[in-house]
């Protein structure tokens, strides 16, 4: 098993979706708290960009990030929300200090 760990992911909406692209990031919210092995889930929105979305992640694994990458409302997201997405990113961070 793997250690705990941090991940942020990027998304950046397409010109004029960032309203709806942040409800659908809304609605994961819940549902992804209540996993196994989350820790944390919050999103956040760039000031400078309004465009640009990141969700702050603690996972207690790489086979609950899996998990979660498996999960009916992750799915449903990709399915609904993907053509609103310009950019998507994710990082995994370890703590150093």
């Amino acid at each position: 098993m793997s250690q705990p760990f941090t991940a942020i992911a990027t998304l950046i909406a397409k010109a004029g979706q960032q309203d709806a692209l942040e409800q659908h990031l809304r609605a994961l919210l819940e549902p992804t708290r209540a996993e196994a092995g989350c820790s944390q889930y919050d999103l956040h929105q760039d000031l400078a960009n309004p465009q640009a979305f990141y969700m702050i992640e603690q996972w207690s694994s790489d086979e609950a990030l899996q998990a979660h990458d498996a999960s009916a409302h992750i799915q449903h997201f990709r399915a609904t929300a993907g053509d609103l997405i310009e950019h998507f990113d994710l990082k995994r961070l370890r703590v150093v200090a």
